[in-house]
């Protein structure tokens, strides 16, 4: 590996001064090394598909300005403070934007998208973890910082840094859910809404514990092919939702013993009616993982909860396990990335990122824009 090497005095950033404006390309002070932290070269960095709606507050996720924005990432590790102990310069990592407090885990932020739910995430990124990953360069905590096996996956799968290892933030998502619930090998599990860039992720990642999926969605076209580009089609069932409790569950029961059952509904879907007939289709003992952004309530059937002994669970994102985890799946082939069609825009190209981004939002995860600044 290199030595450290000397970090240019000024680098470019894509910082959010006021949501009025939106955000702007400047030159600012590049990050330093101190005790607990990394700095990074970013060489692909995420794009959420409705980045833009955050940014100018249509969707107001709550966050201090300015800051640098941005999300996950592939880079490489430029320089680190005194106490690293194994990243060394040169080294590709995965960065995870989820970041938690080192004493108090439960102060949880996305660093450039949410400052979390409580007043000490706040205190975290409103101070030492302000700015992200859309900038040459990004101070990350040490333990955000997961090595990648380089040799490994790019050497020997093949895999490209912004074409296929971006796509790790995407599928730790519903990873975390599944890991939550104790997805086992041989199980059956429902995935609703299966056709969302979160949603065909589970379907991914189910497979490759190696469950059996039963993917829901209102779209038989966009269901379709869950199944036939998947890399077990056998284990992939698919169903497309009517709207109607009992018909929908009278289809989930031919399926035979249904073990459990993620759900990533976006916030337009609070009314949808296969909350209900999901839980209804569960086994005595099954298990819940609600992981999506309802920002409504939803009528649980609670007798049915009560008499069969289901365990029902909320997911915010991951654990650092899980993150470790999906990387070695990945690592040992387990977990296949690749298959999709990927734009790459500069840092001033950002706007067209987005709009690139946000015009994706309906392709099942099978195209993606990232930022390779």
């Amino acid at each position: 590996m290199a030595s450290n090497q000397p970090l240019p005095e000024t680098h470019r950033a894509l910082i959010l001064t006021s949501r009025a404006y939106g955000p702007e390309i400047k030159t600012i002070p590049t990050p330093q090394p101190g005790p607990g932290n990394a700095i990074v070269r970013i060489e692909a960095a995420n794009i959420i598909s409705y980045s833009k709606h955050i940014y100018s507050g249509t969707r107001p996720y709550p966050l201090p300005v300015p800051l640098v924005i941005g999300t996950s990432a592939i880079g490489r590790i430029a320089t680190t403070g005194p106490d690293a102990v194994s990243l060394k310069p040169g080294q590709l990592i995965f960065v995870d934007s989820f970041v938690r407090g080192r004493d108090d885990e439960d102060a949880a932020f996305l660093f450039g998208v949410h400052e979390g739910h409580s007043e000490e995430s706040k205190i975290l990124m409103r101070g030492e973890w302000r700015d992200a990953t859309y900038a040459e360069y990004a101070k990350v905590p040490l333990e955000n910082c997961y090595p990648l096996n380089e040799d490994l996956l790019v050497n020997k799968l093949g895999y490209g840094i912004a074409e296929d290892l971006q796509d790790l933030s995407r599928l730790l998502v519903p990873y975390g859910g599944l890991r939550d619930i104790n997805l086992q090998p041989g199980e059956t599990i429902i995935i609703a809404p299966a056709t969302g860039a979160f949603g065909s992720a589970a379907v991914k990642c189910a497979l490759a514990i190696g469950a059996r999926v039963i993917a829901l969605g209102r779209n038989l076209d966009a269901l379709k092919p869950l199944a036939s580009k998947s890399s077990n089609p056998a284990r992939v069932e698919t169903v497309q939702l009517t709207g109607d409790v009992q018909t929908d569950l009278k289809v989930l029961q031919v399926f035979g013993r249904i073990d459990a059952y993620l759900d990533i509904s976006p916030p337009a879907a609070a009314n949808s009616t296969h909350f209900k007939s999901c839980i209804l289709s569960l086994r005595k003992g099954g298990r819940v993982s609600f992981m999506g952004g309802l920002n409504d309530e939803i009528t649980i059937p609670i007798k049915a909860v009560v008499s069969r002994d289901l365990q029902l669970r909320g997911k915010w994102m991951y654990e650092r396990k899980d993150v470790r985890d999906l990387i070695r799946m990945v690592e040992m082939g387990l977990l296949k990335l690749g298959g999709q069609k990927v734009d790459k825009f500069k840092l001033g190209e950002w706007e067209a990122a987005f709009d690139r981004a946000a015009e994706y939002a309906g392709s099942g995860g099978e195209k993606a824009a990232v930022i390779v600044p």
